[in-house]
């Protein structure tokens, strides 16, 4: 449940933690927005409270969060994409420790931004935060790798595990549509889609077919589309769609009905809810994308935070 009333005033150590990796950003003027917003919450928490630090490798993020533990952070502030977020909190989680939490959009798609309508400008972000709302998100987790927004496995984790990050910097989401389109010939010109899942959800024991399975965990998918009804980072369940065609008029269809956001009551799709799903594929080691990064692979065992009984994350947006 949202709450209110947090003084941004009063916290006594603040962390901005800045990755010039994120996205497509041109570096002086993301560098410039960060340092236009440590000025600005310097001026409301006091001087030698707020500290910015820049991220160029995930692997730092370990001794960060294990000094955040040890000094008692009141707020960490992720200036970056959801992957950066992602990982800082997947090593908050790691230590037992995670403060509030919120984050400055500098990423390639800013989907958990996006669904807190957390603007890129410093002064406008700074009005938002200070009112002090907090919103607690109950992470997902996929074979223990925590994510936040969206899950997916087949046709769209087989594009993002062929997009470089030098292409996902510089390009943005256009090197999403060019793999796309290098998929498609690749897998689907002269064959259908030859990979399967079977999927099965919470205690149920029935195993489902699909060719792709996307699970959501927010309201938007790939930057911009509402697929589910109802969808909030907030909820405590996740939102999953089966596509269950193969041939590559299937695929065109369903890459429609995403454009349109329309997948509910379409032939072809199975919409449903859950708060535990196990996916299997006839192939070892397919690659599942978390949060736009491929981090893990089949089988798959996604949970809902709330099912391992563990606290939510405390968002300040």
């Amino acid at each position: 449940m949202e709450t209110n009333g947090i003084e941004i005033k009063n916290f006594k150590k603040v962390v901005i933690i800045y990755n010039p990796n994120s996205g497509k950003q041109i570096f002086v003027s993301m560098l410039s927005r960060v340092l236009d917003l440590k000025r600005r919450l310097t001026a409301i928490i006091g001087p030698n409270r707020v500290e910015l630090t820049e991220l160029r490798e995930f692997k730092k993020l370990s001794a960060w969060a294990d000094k955040i533990k040890e000094e008692k952070y009141d707020w960490v502030i992720v200036a970056g994409g959801d992957g950066t977020l992602r990982a800082m909190i997947a090593e908050l989680n790691r230590n037992g420790y995670t403060p509030y939490i919120s984050v400055f959009p500098g990423g390639t798609v800013n989907l958990v931004a996006k669904e807190f309508d957390l603007p890129a400008d410093p002064q406008r972000w700074v009005q938002r935060v200070r009112r002090g709302r907090v919103k607690p998100v109950r992470i997902g987790k996929a074979n223990g790798h925590p994510f936040l927004t969206v899950t997916g496995i087949g046709f769209d984790s087989k594009v993002v595990d062929s997009v470089s990050s030098l292409e996902k910097r510089f390009l943005s989401s256009f090197a999403y549509v060019v793999q796309s389109g290098e998929l498609v010939r690749k897998e689907l010109l002269l064959s259908n889609w030859r990979y399967k899942f079977r999927v099965k959800f919470d205690g149920d024991p029935e195993w489902y077919e699909a060719s792709t399975v996307i699970i959501g965990k927010s309201r938007y998918y790939a930057g911009r589309y509402s697929l589910f009804k109802g969808a909030a980072i907030t909820n405590d369940y996740f939102d999953v769609a089966l596509f269950t065609g193969s041939k590559r008029a299937d695929f065109l269809k369903y890459a429609a009905m995403i454009l349109m956001e329309s997948l509910e009551g379409e032939p072809g799709v199975i919409v449903k809810k859950a708060h535990t799903i196990t996916i299997e594929c006839n192939v070892d080691g397919f690659p599942a994308e978390l949060d736009g990064d491929v981090v893990t692979a089949t089988p798959l065992l996604i949970e809902m935070q709330i099912e391992m009984q563990a606290e939510p994350v405390n968002f300040l947006a």
